[in-house]
């Protein structure tokens, strides 16, 4: 497979994990890089699809349109709910945890539903998705410096 490829899939899979598949990223970010693929450029590109796709989920959240965050990410109200205390408490600094796995979609839908400052909120989801490939990256290439 051309290295162009493998990226554009990486991006793809980044995107849709955020959004509205049940995978995992991390999955095909470390078979990328256990086959050889540029560490820099696939944590960039891996934290550039799955960001983006966190910011689709926010943006949903921010429309408010509940019918359509159920039916389209199987984000239940009761779920929302649990969560929107937390986001108002925190606000935008909430946004560094959307990268986890299982509530980290709930969170950047009420962090929408909140309508914590976009830009802000832009960051810190930059940042935790970031940070999540980085560590991940670290560990699958030995512990050796991957902007190298």
């Amino acid at each position: 497979m051309m290295p162009e490829y493998g990226y554009f899939a990486l991006f793809a899979a980044s995107f849709l994990s955020a959004t509205l598949l049940p995978f995992s990223s991390e999955a095909v970010l470390s078979a990328m890089l256990i086959a050889g693929f540029q560490p820099t450029i696939s944590v960039l590109v891996a934290t550039a699809g799955n960001w983006l796709g966190s910011m689709t989920t926010y943006a949903l959240g921010y429309i408010g349109n509940l019918e359509r965050i159920e039916r389209w990410l199987h984000i239940s109200e009761a779920k929302i709910e649990k969560f929107r205390l937390r986001t108002e408490k925190y606000g935008s600094w909430f946004g560094l945890l959307v990268w986890l796995p299982g509530i980290g979609d709930v969170i950047a839908v009420c962090l929408g539903l909140a309508r914590t400052p976009v830009a802000l909120t832009a960051v810190m989801i930059l940042i935790g998705k970031a940070l999540r490939y980085i560590v991940l990256a670290t560990l699958v290439c030995g512990g050796r410096n991957i902007f190298s």
